[in-house]
């Protein structure tokens, strides 16, 4: 009968020589489930703001219609007056839109995401993107297989 050791594939520490803890806490995070915390569906926290370069970069335009208003701060456009417009085409007044994306990264009216600066938000968005296209392509798979 083969030892622990053999049967596990691994060999017994020499003298002197130290485990490697990092591994043992990664076998444990494993093992235990703990890391579907990790790859969880929504991001657990707000969202970080959006990307400085992007924020200082959005278009501005000119209000040449009457009636429409900030979706923020609910006042009125005069024609004329400079906004600054979201990718998504939303409007907004320059001080409102610039306080609300030193927030978060997201259209207040659409959610549309602009860039971050964190690199660790913007891997999660990665991630749940190729996690939705591969849903997406076993369930094409699955269909063409049986219908």
């Amino acid at each position: 009968m083969a030892g622990y050791f053999e049967e596990m594939g691994w060999r017994e520490l020499e003298d002197g020589e130290q485990p490697d803890h990092l591994l043992h806490m990664a076998r444990f995070i494993f093992e235990f489930g703990f890391n579907e915390d990790f790859n969880a569906r929504e991001w657990p926290k707000l969202p970080p703001p959006a990307s400085q370069e992007t924020v200082k970069n959005l278009p501005e335009t000119t209000i040449e219609s009457d009636g429409k208003s900030c979706p923020i701060c609910l006042k009125k456009f005069n024609i004329g007056e400079k906004v600054t417009e979201m990718p998504c085409n939303h409007q907004y007044h320059t001080t409102c839109i610039s306080i609300w994306l030193n927030t978060t990264n997201s259209c207040p009216f659409c959610r549309y995401e602009l860039p971050t600066d964190d690199e660790v938000y913007e891997q999660f968005k990665r991630n749940k993107k190729r996690s939705e296209q591969k849903q997406e392509d076993l369930a094409v798979l699955h269909n063409s297989m049986f219908s």
